[in-house]
């Protein structure tokens, strides 16, 4: 399967980036890439929400589960664990798919996340993403964050934002199919 790039949003010191067109029934799968993803506000927490079709607000329910693995650039401690004040239960929030982002001038995310089949208006819209990020503390992690947006209606808007402040960040948004 060919990936088509549809859009890139190029954010500079940006409250958020938006993709609100062109998540279709053209493709059954959606993939955003983030390059270079740096928040103003250092700690800042990389997050994702989405709109139904006629909605707005971005407010869908979504329930999901979140881990890491890290490694302090000391050396002094590493770890893999379930990151339970990073998932949802059935909440509208903002959803985190990177957490406590370094804000210096060499610390930033990069990472993909999928969306599969957003269009369809039968079942839940499943997600999963994958963030590698230099952390605040000088620490190498890759975050993983999984789940569903429970609704049955197609979801045509999708929005990356920082849980506090701004941020630099491309991102790439594709098609497959």
């Amino acid at each position: 399967m060919a990936m088509t790039l549809i859009t890139t949003n190029t954010s500079s010191n940006a409250a958020n980036s938006s993709f609100t067109s062109s998540i279709d029934s053209t493709y059954k799968l959606f993939i955003f890439k983030f390059i270079d993803v740096n928040p103003v506000t250092d700690g800042a927490e990389f997050t994702f929400q989405v709109n139904a079709v006629g909605a707005s607000g971005y407010n869908e329910t979504i329930t999901s589960t979140s881990f890491a693995a890290n490694h302090y650039e000391n050396d002094a401690t590493q770890r893999v664990a379930y990151d339970d004040a990073k998932d949802q239960a059935q909440g509208t929030a903002y959803n985190v798919i990177g957490g406590d982002l370094g804000n210096g001038a060499d610390e930033c995310g990069a990472g993909t996340f999928f969306l599969f089949n957003p269009s369809n208006t039968t079942y839940a819209k499943h997600w999963y993403s994958t963030v590698q990020l230099y952390r605040l503390e000088d620490i190498t992690e890759i975050h993983y964050s999984a789940g569903y947006i429970n609704v049955t209606a197609a979801i045509d808007e999708i929005d990356f934002k920082m849980s506090s402040g701004n941020m630099d960040a491309v991102i790439k948004m594709y098609g497959v199919g």
